[in-house]
């Protein structure tokens, strides 16, 4: 896989891309990074996809945005704006993880598939976010809001227990790496930490971006870990009742919060099939280089 940068929404993008053909584009969450998709790119390539994944805002090599907005509306913004500079077109399909599945929602009709894994829909959530069990899990998400959040994930151990604990038995260590030289610098930090404290309102909207209206506007396919340490399964067992028609949800078997990183084959499997192969026209015709999304 080659590293590449492009400019787009104002912020310089560092991407992973392998393969031609129509865009495959892939958003990694937290404490993680673009090479999350290692396992997925290749395959996205052999079925006849040109596979791209940035790192996204704030997470270096992608720079940190000089307007420090990380609400859902500045993630969006991103999303349509890498799709036009990379040459997307409406043959183009879009993967997210973790944080990667947040703009995946707001923009999934647009694109031609769309895949989220490991956060359900908005709307499945609910009460049951506010169980105990679940409070216990998102603890980081209420650390974060606070000074403290930096210092805490800083520590020794504390991103290698949350990936343990959120993906139990898997050994994250390379993963880990990746992550340390992404945001090991504290401005970097604190960048991915400023998408939970925007998520809260801790940090208030940036006002650049337009407040993000409407709900799911094309099918999705939903995946989760059956054993997932950071959301539980629990929370997800209603997902396909707030996706739209045409949409599937699914568990994954003795895997955790990385289901992609831990079933690999499973999963590659399961997007795959959802997002079929491009047609010869789709991979053969001229791109439009003023596409509108």
């Amino acid at each position: 896989m080659e590293i590449r940068t492009i400019h787009a929404n104002g912020v310089e993008f560092a991407y992973l891309t392998v393969g031609e053909g129509p865009l495959a584009l892939c958003l990694h969450g937290f404490p993680d990074t673009a090479h999350t998709w290692r396992y997925l790119m290749p395959a996205l390539a052999e079925r006849g996809y040109r596979a791209v994944a940035p790192f996204t805002r704030g997470y270096a090599p992608t720079e940190v945005p000089a307007d420090g907005a990380y609400e859902d509306a500045a993630l969006v913004a991103d999303v349509r704006a890498l799709h036009e500079e990379l040459g997307g077109d409406q043959d183009a399909v879009v993967i997210g993880h973790d944080w990667g599945a947040f703009p995946v929602y707001h923009l999934a009709g647009r694109f031609r598939r769309a895949v989220t894994l490991a956060v359900p829909p908005p709307g499945a959530l609910g009460a049951g976010f506010l169980e105990y069990d679940q409070l216990k899990r998102s603890f980081y998400v209420f650390l974060f809001q606070t000074y403290l959040g930096e210092a805490a994930v800083a520590t020794p151990g504390f991103l290698e227990n949350l990936w343990r604990d959120w993906s139990p038995g898997y050994d994250p260590g390379e993963d880990l790496e990746f992550v340390r030289r992404s945001i090991g610098e504290p401005a970097n930090l604190s960048a991915a930490l400023g998408y939970y404290r925007a998520m809260l309102g801790t940090t208030p909207p940036s006002g650049r971006y337009p407040a993000l209206e409407g709900g799911i506007t094309g099918p999705v396919l939903y995946l989760h870990g059956a054993q997932d340490g950071c959301l539980s399964p629990e929370l997800a067992k209603n997902a396909l009742s707030h996706l739209p028609a045409g949409s599937q949800a699914l568990q994954v078997a003795g895997a955790g919060h990385f289901l992609h990183l831990e079933r690999p084959a499973e999963v590659n499997r399961l997007i795959l099939d959802w997002l079929g192969a491009p047609s010869a026209a789709e991979m053969t015709q001229v791109r439009p280089t003023g596409f509108t999304f």
